[in-house]
């Protein structure tokens, strides 16, 4: 009888806790929610409810290798229990809920969708051409042949009065000497096609009579926004360009193409481990994801100031997507890397060491002890992120509360404790582990003893997580971090921004909500 009466009371404090786990989904306190299902499964541990509504707690911090055991589990609990297999299907596979539900259009129509996202992959697999064969797009690529096509207005003096000459010499021969207008008229047009070939040519630089250096075509007279000036990137220029996106307004393709370039050699040419030195008496910024959220990058800015040679920053990764802004956002930061070339903007090498004391990455640690910072710099970083090993650990993983290492929440690379923080930081002369890569509610959390912090500089994530933004600035010799924490700019609110003692126009946040390219994509979880 005591036993059936522990188990009721089990049973009952389950179902409480499960109630204030839904109240914190509902706030959007995501963490705390999965914290309460846990505790309602320790007390219940065959209610398949607790462990699906875990599971969507977990797709909501995009942990979704947790996400697919709970659901997988709840599955295995009551396998007709339609919310775990929806949650599974999103992330493994709809043929489980159709055969569950044969005549629900919307299973259905999950399906279809899937079977097209394979039939993609199997094409890209079919397309696909050896390592060795690939060439990069961006080679071929040369940023100031785009502009007007070649037109009349771009026709030489002389050709155009060779051409009008020509002309009046025919009407001419047709007149007065009918018997011989056929030959002449066909030398005249032989002259004009070769006259058409050198011009095409000079235009192009393709062709029998390419000059020795092509032509540079022109902007569009007609384009208003931000103009580069020749090679060099100007704060003016990106200033100009910021405003424009703030205002809705697009950047010419060619100035587009010759940022992206410009910054792709000089990337090209960083290890894949950076070293920073900061001298004495100055600072350094490290922002954490921004993810798109061109307006909240703006309100960095206006927070801690624009990037230069006196305000350096590091953006540790998880530039663009989620936010509907992504275009803007790398733009505006490859911009000011080719405006000050100097460690004003360190991203894409794999970590960075701040003073060899503190060692910036995205992601996390690793699933082997003893790893060196030799050994990060010796990473061939240019190709598609591994599954596993080093580079995947330094992208993907995450800290865990609990010592030694675990599985990761998102499926790939792994969860580690302060343990391992610990000795790789003592094996490398290290004094603080910075990260990204996961939403905080406070924008930024410190964990392992005070030895690791994460920092997100996305607020508000996604429009819905209601967290708050951070950044982290460093001065030197201590390298002390000082963390400052920002609220979202909301859409429709003013935003009051100074570039350079310069007041910004008002202007409200647009109404776009997050990953609007991405409606196709989003339609098959509606």
């Amino acid at each position: 009888m005591p036993n059936m009466e522990t188990e009721n009371s089990s049973v009952s404090r389950a179902e409480e806790l499960k109630a204030l786990a839904n109240e914190a989904f509902r706030a959007k306190k995501y963490s705390q929610a999965i914290d309460l299902y846990s505790q309602a499964i320790e007390l219940n541990s065959q209610n398949a409810v607790y462990y699906a509504n875990r599971a969507f707690a977990h797709t909501k911090l995009e942990e979704y290798g947790s996400a697919i055991q709970d659901a997988s589990k709840a599955i295995e609990i009551d396998p007709r229990y339609p919310k775990a297999c929806f949650t599974y299907q999103i992330f493994v596979t709809p043929v489980h809920v159709k055969k569950l539900s044969p005549n629900d259009p919307d299973a259905a129509q999950k399906v279809k969708e899937c079977e097209k996202a394979v039939k993609k992959l199997k094409f890209e697999e079919a397309i696909a051409v050896p390592e060795s064969e690939r060439h990069s797009v961006a080679d071929s690529i040369d940023y100031r042949s785009i502009g007007m096509s070649p037109s009349s207005s771009f026709v030489s003096t002389q050709a155009a009065i060779l051409a009008a000459t020509a002309t009046v010499v025919v009407a001419v021969v047709v007149m007065v000497w009918p018997a011989v207008a056929t030959t002449v008229a066909g030398m005249v047009v032989a002259v004009l096609m070769i006259l058409g070939a050198y011009w095409w040519g000079s235009c192009s630089g393709s062709g029998v009579f390419t000059k020795s250096r092509k032509l540079e075509l022109e902007v569009e007279p007609q384009y208003s926004g931000a103009r580069i000036e020749g090679d060099v990137i100007t704060l003016d220029f990106v200033k100009k360009m910021m405003d424009d996106f703030k205002n809705q307004k697009c950047l010419h393709k060619r100035y587009a193409f010759q940022i992206v370039l410009q910054t792709r050699e000089m990337l090209r040419a960083l290890p894949s481990l950076v070293d920073i030195d900061i001298p004495d008496g100055k600072h350094f910024t490290v922002c954490g994801d921004v993810h798109g959220q061109f307006y909240d990058l703006l309100n960095i800015f206006e927070l801690n100031g624009l990037p230069s040679e006196e305000n350096p920053y590091l953006f540790n990764g998880d530039f663009v997507d989620r936010g509907s802004f992504s275009v803007e956002v790398i733009l505006t930061l490859f911009a000011f890397k080719c405006m000050c070339p100097s460690e004003v903007f360190c991203f894409l090498p794999l970590a960075h060491v701040l003073n060899q004391k503190v060692f910036v990455v995205h992601g996390g640690l690793f699933s082997v002890d003893g790893v060196k910072l030799s050994d990060i710099k010796a990473i061939d970083r240019f190709c598609e992120p591994p599954e596993e090993g080093l580079m995947c650990e330094l992208l993907w993983s995450d800290p865990q509360p609990l010592p030694g290492r675990g599985p990761s929440k998102r499926g790939v690379g792994l969860s580690f404790g302060a343990d391992v923080t610990k000795r790789f930081l003592q094996d490398n002369s290290l004094d603080l582990v910075v990260r990204s890569h996961e939403v905080k509610d406070e924008g930024y959390e410190i964990e392992h003893d005070g030895k690791l912090i994460t920092v997100f500089s996305a607020p508000n994530y996604c429009d819905q997580m209601g967290n708050k933004g951070a950044f982290i600035r460093f001065e030197a010799p201590t390298l002390k971090p000082n963390i400052v924490t920002f609220a979202a700019v909301h859409r429709r609110l003013f935003l009051n921004l100074r570039i350079s003692s310069s007041l910004m126009k008002l202007q409200p946040h647009p109404d776009v909500k997050p990953m609007a390219y991405a409606n196709n994509f989003l339609r098959m979880f509606q």
